[in-house]
């Protein structure tokens, strides 16, 4: 299963991110990702194939990647090998949309069609792609309301994560069948799949 952690506030995200990825490694995982809207409003991923030191590693702790709100995510492979383009969190074409989810979207494959007839590439063989891919569709400057028609278009059971960057102020949570657990804090925000993943 899955994991996913979000956070949003004034601390730097990355750290914080593989902190509580860390605390859901018992969950199993084939490879792990995370990713941080900059100052800049600049969307950073950073993805690695195997344990989360690996990634750790890469991006020194989470120094790399500075930013006050982010995504990360430790993936079981349902759909496609594991590899780093496999691996969440997925970004659109243009680097504005990220999501992670964790469950199955049943009607992905349709939903996947329906996108390449409009010339949409794919990078993976995922179907939490196909989020990523169609909150860009249906976007066109709020993000909520994209979120909203991408919910009413999947089919399954998913807790999502999404970030922006033209929205570096907001962090969408969507569950639906799946454990979705949501923190508040003194100055910040969580979101989680197990709420192991925000006890520190």
């Amino acid at each position: 299963m899955c994991g996913i952690v979000g956070f949003i506030g004034q601390e730097q995200a990355a750290p914080i991110l593989l902190d509580g990825l860390a605390h859901l490694e018992y969950r199993g995982y084939d490879s792990a990702g995370v990713a941080v809207i900059s100052a800049q409003g600049k969307l950073q991923v950073e993805k690695a194939v195997g344990r989360l030191k690996v990634l750790s590693e890469q991006i020194h702790g989470g120094a790399d990647l500075e930013g006050c709100i982010g995504l990360g995510h430790t993936r079981w492979a349902t759909h496609g090998e594991p590899s780093e383009n496999n691996a969440h969190p997925h970004m659109t074409d243009d680097g504005n949309i990220v999501a992670v989810h964790n469950g199955i979207i049943e009607n992905y494959m349709e939903i996947k069609e329906f996108l390449q007839e409009r010339g949409v590439l794919f990078h993976s063989d995922t179907d939490t792609e196909v989020v990523a891919q169609l909150l860009d569709y249906y976007y066109e400057g709020d993000l909520l309301d994209a979120v909203g028609k991408v919910l009413h278009r999947i089919e399954g059971a998913y807790a999502l994560g999404i970030v922006c960057a033209e929205h570096p102020e907001q962090l969408i949570a969507a569950r639906k069948d799946s454990p979705l657990v949501l923190g508040y804090g003194d100055g910040f925000n969580m979101m989680a799949s197990d709420v192991t993943a925000l006890i520190k």
